[in-house]
């Protein structure tokens, strides 16, 4: 229907001579037909201006220049004045369509020898007389026993916004259809921005990144705006006050593209990456708030103006930026970035172009801002995973890349360490003589360990990359193997949604129709398919909350706030560590957590989640090589709070220690381990870090008894 009403439309422009049309120039007799092929404009004046004196100024009217009319250009209505070709059947071509939902007044006159008959208006978004509206249609009917008369037809239009207008006459039966297809095509728009807005959303809740709070608001704008031009919002979301209907497209122009510029910068990375187009975001974004600002005072041009200077100067500076992050700075994810920006442009170069009827009209063009946005939407939903997936993969390098570093210090130390045994056994006469000198050197050693403190947190967090991965992969492998038998599921609902929508109910076998569509519900057990959606979407939710936890956990254990002093909940900080190390606790150990009710301990975090991490990492350890296969081994993990201090007890099964070793184990590079298997640094780092925040630790433990630390810390180091 679209195409043949077009294909008529781009013919009368190039063959209508303006004195009349034959049988041949109608393509075909379900064609709508633009009205100002054969028309002429008069531009009032003033408002006031009745139908009696527009009439009047016949040697005033003028064949118009193009086949569209920008109502915003004139301070006045403009009238147009249209003789129906005796080749068109007005009975038939019965109703007056106006592609123009943001028009402020809409007047139809039928004329005869000067005389009015009749008089249909639209004002100031009130329906009055016979006007009917579907999303951004409004049809004037055009009454049988005046068609019959082949009238002289006055349309008298008025806009403050800056608005096309297309006019055309139909029949019923095109506008019915017109008014179908747009819209299940606006239900269909509708469906993805709110499904992408929830999805989007629920994003943001598991990873807490500002740039899917921005996209959001970018959705969600974006929808608001396309609504209001499309004229749904007034229908759907009817506002009874004619100040905001008359501001909200540029409203929410503006809410979108402030939305627009805050998730460039925080994708993008603007004021890393480019400092300078950085600066002119920020000034268009100041400029944005200003027009909006400007735009409740009742400046409404201004603010347009405002609008469309920071639209054109945003979309250079943005896409510029998007160039220079992916060829410069290899940042690949704004790849997306730049193909989303591209579709949305060509998408509007093609609503604006079939305007002009430069290209022909089509539901392609006609609703290419529509389609172009979708993919804009979903490029972008891609572009902020692939952005977390660029992350992911440098983190995972740098650590590589440290763990390296480590390996070979370790290896320097162990061979500082064998060559330090040597020189001891050869001169321990000499040592003997030189006993302070020794002192002096244990001392500089003592504070060498302190700046070995990050990197042997580094070294756990190496060996716990393997364990986490595994955890994360498995919550993943789960969303993943859920996502084809939920799409099988959402197309046969969607198959069945089509088979209603199909239902001719002017048909006499309407019900045989029914019949069918409920065999086919059977066919495909409609009941198992709504359980299956439910149970699979649960797992979905499952998978993703599992992730989420262990983001967390991990993002709350290595924190980089050493040198602060901060009150934190250590319950918190012990819960993030067996998170961590939950991998390599073997199946046959129990682990017991009893957490007492504690106050917020004032403490240095990422340093005392190390203290957490070595111990519990040690008792695993010592539960693996006690060499005794039971069926239940126990890590107890217990907290309380008692006069003023809190205290940690972390207590294992595993193999014990002797009187000798328990007198050791806080000596730098003491280990009872296999060579190649610890650097003797992890529990002298433990008691510098006790030490260091005013506590003391405690070590109960007795040989196949096991061994409890008891770690005491003041609320307040002060």
């Amino acid at each position: 229907m679209f195409a043949t009403y077009y294909d008529a439309s781009a013919y009368f422009s190039a063959n209508f001579n303006g004195n009349s049309l034959t049988n041949a120039d109608i393509q075909t007799p379900d064609s709508l037909i633009n009205v100002l092929h054969f028309s002429k404009l008069y531009i009032s004046k003033s408002d006031t201006l009745g139908i009696n004196s527009v009439i009047k100024r016949e040697n005033e009217f003028k064949k118009p220049a193009s086949n569209i009319i920008n109502i915003g250009n004139y301070p006045n209505p403009v009238w147009i004045k249209t003789i129906v070709p005796a080749t068109i059947d007005m009975k038939a071509y019965s109703n007056i369509l106006i592609d123009q939902p943001r028009l402020k007044q809409a007047e139809v006159y039928f004329v005869k020898d000067n005389q009015v008959l009749k008089k249909i208006q639209y004002n100031n978004y009130t329906l009055v007389a016979s006007v009917k509206t579907s999303g951004n249609l409004k049809t004037f009917k055009i009454p049988r026993d005046i068609a019959a008369l082949n009238p002289v037809i006055y349309i008298k239009l008025h806009s403050d916004d800056v608005v096309i207008s297309p006019v055309f006459i139909s029949k019923a039966s095109n506008l019915l259809e017109l008014f179908s297809l747009r819209d299940v095509f606006f239900g269909i728009y509708t469906g993805i921005m709110l499904i992408m807005f929830a999805y989007n959303l629920f994003l943001y809740f598991s990873v807490k990144d500002v740039s899917y709070l921005n996209y959001i608001f970018c959705v969600l704008f974006t929808w608001l705006t396309q609504t209001t031009i499309q004229g749904y919002f007034d229908k759907y979301f009817y506002i009874d006050n004619l100040w905001f209907n008359n501001i909200s497209i540029i409203l929410f122009s503006n809410l979108g593209l402030i939305a627009s510029i805050l998730f460039t910068k925080s994708f993008l990375n603007t004021k890393k990456n480019t400092a300078r187009l950085h600066k002119i975001l920020n000034i268009l974004l100041v400029l944005t708030v200003i027009s909006t600002i400007i735009l409740f005072m009742g400046y409404k041009k201004v603010s347009f103006i405002g609008m469309q200077v920071s639209i054109f100067g945003g979309s250079i500076v943005t896409f510029i930026s998007a160039l220079n992050a992916y060829f410069k700075r290899d940042f690949k994810p704004a790849g997306y970035y730049l193909v989303s920006w591209s579709f949305l442009f060509i998408g509007m170069m093609i609503f604006i172009l079939k305007d002009y009827e430069i290209i022909p009209y089509s539901i392609f063009s006609m609703y290419s801002v529509q389609f172009a946005s979708v993919l804009e939407v979903l490029l972008l939903s891609f572009a902020l995973a692939d952005r977390i997936n660029f992350f992911k993969n440098q983190n995972e390098l740098a650590q590589k890349q440290a763990l390296l570093v480590l390996k070979e210090n370790e290896r320097l130390v162990r061979e500082q360490n064998i060559e330090l045994e040597q020189k001891v056994n050869e001169r321990t006469t000499e040592l003997q003589n030189t006993n302070s000198s020794l002192n002096v050197a244990l001392t500089n050693l003592k504070d060498a360990q302190s700046q070995l403190v990050d990197a042997e947190k580094m070294a756990a967090l190496g060996q716990l990359t393997a364990g986490i991965a595994h955890e994360i992969n498995n919550p993943i492998n789960f969303v993943t193997s859920n996502i084809k038998p939920l799409q099988l599921d959402i197309d046969d609902l969607k198959e069945i949604i089509t088979k209603y929508e199909q239902v001719d109910y002017s048909s006499s076998d309407v019900m045989e129709q029914i019949q069918e569509i409920e065999a086919f519900k059977k066919q495909i057990d409609l009941e198992f398919i709504n359980n299956e959606i439910e149970s699979l979407l649960t797992g979905i939710t499952d998978g993703a909350k599992r992730t989420a936890e262990i983001i967390r956990s991990l993002r709350n254990f290595s924190r980089l706030d050493e040198d602060d002093l901060k009150p934190i909940d250590l319950n918190e900080g012990l819960h993030s560590t067996l998170v961590l190390v939950k991998n390599s606790i073997p199946d046959n150990v129990k682990v017991i957590k009893d957490f007492g009710n504690l106050p917020k301990t004032e403490c240095l975090p990422g340093k005392i989640n190390q203290v957490f991490m070595n111990l519990i990492s040690n008792a695993i350890q010592a539960i693996k090589s006690n060499g005794k296969e039971r069926d239940e081994e126990l890590l107890t993990i217990r907290t309380w709070y008692e006069d003023d201090h809190v205290k940690i007890s972390i207590k294992d099964t595993g193999t014990g220690m002797t009187d000798e070793v328990k007198h050791k184990i806080f000596e730098p590079f003491f280990t009872t381990k296999e060579v190649g298997e610890g650097t003797g640094l992890g529990l002298s780092i433990v008691f510098s870090i006790i030490e260091k925040h005013k506590g003391h630790i405690d070590v109960l433990s007795e040989i196949d008894q096991g061994t409890e630390f008891i770690i005491t810390l003041p609320v307040n180091t002060q």
